[in-house]
């Protein structure tokens, strides 16, 4: 057994992990953590402390660099302004350079010790040049990130088709794979514009209810199969999932009969 508190990183991002050492963290107390990747960074408490099997995290668990004071927030806060300014700085060099990247955002370690640009790009870019004008604007080490569309829109968030804050930018941690066979399943029109969220993609909001799909369509007969009625043998022309019915057209009938799938015995 192990004893470990869960942070975040960003409103939406994903839960990691740390050792608490000998200290008592409550939910939503800010702590420095020595980012093995980013460096210094400030995180939120997700999950304050308790105790899970070792085969519930990676060990070993890193450990917690401190309690966040109030001058590690007011830092961060102009961490976040001077970000927007290296953002536009950035973005001029970019334009002199003549590259061919969206940027996204930048973010400062705590200690300002690296300046983070996330950009997306269609190709792979040389920034070689970029980076050493932005080294020597900037003074700090500069790291480059390219990502992809979905990861921009968790960043950027946004509404969705359904009039609501993106979910990867409100709450998702991490993005599930998403298939066309989820909106052929739940009988949704394959046109683009209808199941595409605001990255372009297929909405991640497919993956929400299509465990039920999956198991309710397991019950029910395919279409086109000849079925025991209480009117008599019936042809199966049309599912409905959500309600775990059937429309089956039986020879003697003139129009469809809807059955429940408990009123069936496949």
């Amino acid at each position: 057994m192990i004893e470990v508190i869960g942070v975040k990183f960003q409103k939406a991002g994903r839960t990691e992990y740390y050792s608490p050492g000998k200290e008592q963290f409550y939910r939503n107390e800010f702590v420095v953590i020595n980012h093995k990747k980013r460096g210094m960074e400030l995180a939120r408490v997700i999950i304050p402390n308790k105790t899970v099997n070792d085969d519930e995290v990676v060990t070993p668990v890193p450990a917690i660099h401190r309690r966040a004071t109030e001058e590690d927030l007011i830092k961060y806060e102009q961490n976040m302004i001077d970000a927007d300014k290296a953002l536009e700085i950035c973005k001029k060099h970019i334009h002199n350079h003549e590259l061919d990247m969206r940027l996204v955002n930048a973010q400062y370690t705590l200690d300002k010790g690296k300046i983070i640009f996330n950009f997306t790009a269609s190709e792979r870019v040389d920034f070689r040049e970029l980076v050493k004008s932005l080294a020597f604007d900037l003074k700090t080490r500069i790291e480059l990130r390219q990502i992809g569309v979905r990861d921009e829109a968790k960043i950027l968030g946004g509404i969705g088709p359904c009039g609501r804050s993106l979910c990867c930018a409100t709450y998702l941690g991490d993005f599930e794979p998403v298939s066309i066979k989820m909106a052929k399943d739940q009988n949704l029109s394959l046109n683009p514009t209808k199941i595409s969220g605001a990255c372009g993609r297929l909405m991640c909001c497919l993956k929400y209810e299509n465990d039920y799909y999956e198991e309710t369509r397991k019950k029910l007969p395919d279409i086109g199969t000849m079925i025991d009625t209480p009117h008599g043998k019936g042809k199966v022309i049309g599912l409905n999932i959500l309600d775990v019915t059937m429309q089956v057209k039986v020879p003697e009938m003139e129009a469809p009969i809807e059955f429940h799938i408990d009123e069936i015995e496949i």
